[in-house]
């Protein structure tokens, strides 16, 4: 039996998916629900423990723990925990990328 990992979002990350939603709604709702359903899914996929992503370059000191994917020009970056994954940022592609 295959145990599904905890999925937890961090305060600012979960800021910065309902900033990123509520900017794309001003152009388009449609667009909106699509790319909000998507990352959910997506961030879904992450409790099995299955899927390989690599590993964050902006992240300072990474140990490989905090890696990133992208779904449709979002990028999402999470911590890998053997038990929980934790949603640290998301932020748009276009955006310049900080380190952190």
């Amino acid at each position: 039996m295959i145990t599904k990992r905890k999925i937890t979002w961090t305060k600012s990350a979960i800021r910065q998916f309902n900033a990123t939603i509520e900017y794309i709604r001003l152009n388009s709702p449609q667009n909106a629900e699509n790319v909000k359903e998507r990352i959910l899914q997506k961030v879904g996929m992450l409790a099995d423990n299955t899927i390989v992503h690599r590993k964050d370059p902006y992240k300072k000191n990474n140990d490989g723990r905090y890696l990133y994917f992208e779904v449709l020009k979002c990028r999402i970056v999470y911590y890998a925990a053997p038990e929980e994954v934790f949603i640290v940022r998301l932020r748009h592609t276009s955006m310049k990328p900080k380190s952190y």
